[in-house]
């Protein structure tokens, strides 16, 4: 992985940094911050600078997100409701309300949800798509996208930019880190999705 990267960010300078970025956000198992930090290493021993990268790493995120943003608008707030409503809509054991609830929460908390996201691992690709669902203004979406994305990368590619010879030290902390955050996330949703069926059984036995 890290051999194909650095091949591509040689090959291709900022356009193929912008594009593994704008691929991590679609698939969010590529690590960004390796990335990232491999893009700051090689402002010390090629031609780009540390401004450039962290342009074409912020421009990758945005395209990727609005991509997102506009699979959640196609899987919009009343196609989720039909589809509850229908003879489908048991399996997935969740009521209209339940989605209104969520969009409604999503209208209120939306803007600093999806800032505060772009610093998680995985959640901040993801989060782009109830954006779209609850139909966030555009504008308000690039906006809190970019300068969440622009400091997630500034971090990580000055990160890389000044780590010199403890490279492998550097990548071997992101890398856990990354791993650790990971599997608190499916830990937190894992008890999410357990407290919201437990509620939905005990409302339906009463």
């Amino acid at each position: 992985m890290e051999d194909l990267i650095i091949e591509i960010m040689n090959n291709y300078g900022y356009i193929g940094i912008g594009l593994l970025i704008l691929i991590e956000n679609l698939f969010p198992p590529i690590p960004s911050e390796i990335i990232l930090t491999f893009g700051g290493f090689m402002t010390i021993d090629t031609d780009m600078s540390i401004w450039g990268v962290i342009i074409a790493s912020t421009l990758g995120s945005l395209i990727g997100a609005i991509i997102l943003y506009y699979i959640g608008k196609i899987l919009n707030k009343e196609r989720l409701i039909k589809i509850v409503k229908s003879k489908y809509g048991k399996f997935l054991r969740v009521k209209p309300k339940d989605i209104e609830k969520a969009d409604k929460w999503f209208d209120e908390k939306g803007n600093k949800t999806v800032f505060f996201c772009r610093f998680i691992p995985v959640v901040r690709s993801l989060i782009s798509i109830p954006a779209g669902m609850s139909e966030m203004p555009l504008i308000k979406f690039i906006l809190y996208t970019t300068f969440g994305s622009a400091i997630w990368n500034s971090v990580l590619v000055f990160v890389g930019a000044f780590a010199g010879d403890k490279k492998d030290y550097i990548l071997n902390i992101i890398d856990n880190i990354s791993h650790v955050v990971l599997i608190l996330i499916v830990l937190i949703f894992i008890i999410f999705i357990y407290k919201f069926y437990k509620s939905r059984t005990k409302k339906n036995s009463e």
